[in-house]
């Protein structure tokens, strides 16, 4: 408070100032005139008018009474008195009464901690943290923002954020209370995450304390002075991207190679022109006609379990689809495939960037990377946005572009500049706020990530014991008994709708079967292949009483 007190009394002593100066300089510049229009222009003139005149002068207000003059010092002094108001006008708001009237406004902000039983305290507020506070907001979950920049104060205070005002480094008792709290996330820069930990721990705080940091390199530290847990989200943020476009890092369904060579997983872009398009999978039929299961889709970077036949294809979505590599190849014609063969193409070598390449390189992809910057590294100097740059950089023959560019603008139209020059190619893009994700999606990217998600995500795992945030969900294959699937079809007994869960494969005796013909009934010795999410795959485990064959959980 005491910091507080002198920034009043500055700015009070400013206005104090300025109501003395004022007047002082209408008598100055009265007297003036008025001894100059009596010597000089031989015009006698009170004492009382001069002030008039000064007044009108220096407020710009105007005048007639008193012009014209005629004697050159004159002249030369109403117009030094002119362009006086006019310098006064300009500085008197700026430097005298808006401080004065930010000041008071300053004092809405509190400056301490209110009650933090059972509260969250997030210093600095920021990207990394923008979607899981406003998840917070809707769930009317506790916190509190301390944050260090007045006009981002009051904006976050105009949302409805409890906010306090303070910079920690000269107020560190607006920390005061903070041993009450239920946990601290630090999200400023790494050596301003520093100092808070210390002065929480300082103040007997003794919860979780969640740092956010910029470097890998200074976990260590940030450890070491009281942090808990220090995560790097942009990291996260590069090795979710970096699944995505990359099957050698995360492979496209855990356990697929239990069906060894006989089946196969593919992933098909829908053309709105396609005969899928905009159907219902009970129209198409593409397990009778073409020996295939459809497992899910993916549309604006959602996936989405089919669930039955009434599961409606989306145009521009990607398939997921299961079976026989000779029936994926009847179904990738009446699709459009996902190119992947060829490099990977990296536009933007930033933080993530950097660790985006390194995760491919260790993985043995091939990736030609695009910046504006010549460094090391950078394999083609120039514009993502030019043509010539996309020609050099061999974008039509990649496997898939990633935009790991750092401004959500350029991101956008980047995003809709490849997409038309390379329409087949996968876009895989990453933001920094997630409310641009939607816009991502509009310009034509398959799969977009803001740092905000991957943040979001880890946080809310270890402040809410949940994952909030899903980043991607993942396929998975498990061998099961036959349970009470023995004695029906695997196509039947509503497994899709109770589960969201698919058969895809029988395994009886030395023989793998992927087509079911109608009179094709389980036997209770068979061996069952299933594919869906985690989550479906337990759901069908309850619902058919059975176990995994291999003994692991799904």
């Amino acid at each position: 408070m005491r910091k507080a007190t002198q920034g009043l009394q500055r700015s009070t002593w400013r206005l104090l100032g300025l109501l003395v100066s004022m007047p002082a300089v209408v008598v100055l510049f009265g007297s003036i005139f008025m001894l100059g229009s009596e010597h000089l222009e031989g015009k006698q003139i009170d004492f009382w008018s001069s002030l008039e005149w000064a007044s009108e002068t220096l407020t710009t207000t105007g005048y007639g009474a008193y012009a014209p003059w005629s004697h050159p010092v004159m002249i030369v002094f109403v117009i030094l008195t002119q362009f006086v108001g006019m310098f006064f006008l300009v500085l008197i708001f700026p430097l005298y009464v808006m401080p004065y009237i930010e000041e008071r406004f300053e004092v809405r902000l509190p400056h301490f901690l209110p009650d933090m039983t059972g509260r969250i305290l997030f210093y600095r507020y920021g990207p990394a943290i923008e979607s899981l506070l406003e998840e917070f907001q809707r769930t009317s979950t506790a916190f509190v923002v301390l944050e260090e920049d007045l006009e981002l104060s009051r904006n976050l205070r105009n949302r409805g954020y409890d906010v306090v005002f303070g910079k920690l480094d000269e107020e560190p008792e607006s920390l005061s209370g903070i041993e009450k709290a239920r946990a601290v996330v630090a999200n400023a820069d790494d050596h301003a995450n520093a100092m808070c930990i210390l002065i929480a721990r300082e103040r007997g705080f003794t919860g979780s304390i969640y740092a956010l940091a910029d470097d890998p390199l200074y976990r260590a530290p940030m450890l070491q002075v009281g942090a808990s847990q220090v995560f790097t989200p942009s990291h996260a943020l590069a090795g979710a991207l970096a699944a995505r476009a990359s099957r050698r890092i995360s492979p496209p369904a855990e356990g697929m190679h239990l069906l060894g060579s006989q089946v196969g997983l593919a992933e098909f872009r829908v053309r709105a022109s396609s005969p899928l398009a905009g159907k219902c999978l009970g129209d198409l039929q593409l397990r009778v006609r073409h020996g295939v299961t459809v497992i899910g889709q993916w549309i604006c970077g959602t996936f989405s379990t089919a669930t039955g036949p009434d599961t409606r294809i989306e145009p521009g979505a990607i398939l997921v689809i299961v079976g026989a590599h000779a029936n994926l190849a009847k179904v990738e014609r009446l699709a459009m495939p996902l190119r992947r063969r060829g490099p990977i193409v990296l536009a933007g070598y930033g933080d993530v960037g950097r660790k985006f390449v390194e995760m491919l390189s260790d993985a043995g992809e091939t990736v030609i990377v695009i910046d504006r910057e010549v460094v090391a590294g950078v394999d083609v100097a120039g514009n993502v946005l030019e043509q010539k740059t996309m020609e050099r950089a061999r974008v039509r023959d990649a496997s898939a572009v990633v935009l790991a560019l750092s401004n959500d603008s350029e991101g956008v139209f980047a995003t809709a500049v490849v997409r038309d020059y390379a329409p087949e190619i996968p876009l895989i893009v990453r933001a920094n706020r997630a409310q641009n994700i939607p816009r991502l999606y509009q310009a034509g990217a398959d799969f977009a990530l803001s740092v905000g998600q991957v943040a979001g995500q880890i946080l809310a795992y270890h402040l809410q014991g949940e994952q909030a945030v899903a980043v991607e969900h993942q396929l998975k294959f498990i061998r099961v008994a036959a349970g009470l699937l023995a004695g029906g079809h695997p196509w039947g007994e509503r497994v899709r709708e109770r589960t969201g869960a698919a058969v895809v494969a029988v395994e009886r005796g030395d023989g793998v079967f992927v087509e079911f013909d109608n009179a094709f009934m389980v036997q209770s010795d068979d061996t069952l292949f299933i594919c869906g999410t985690p989550e479906c795959l337990e759901r069908y485990l309850r619902e058919f009483d059975t176990t995994p064959a291999d003994g692991n959980r799904a």
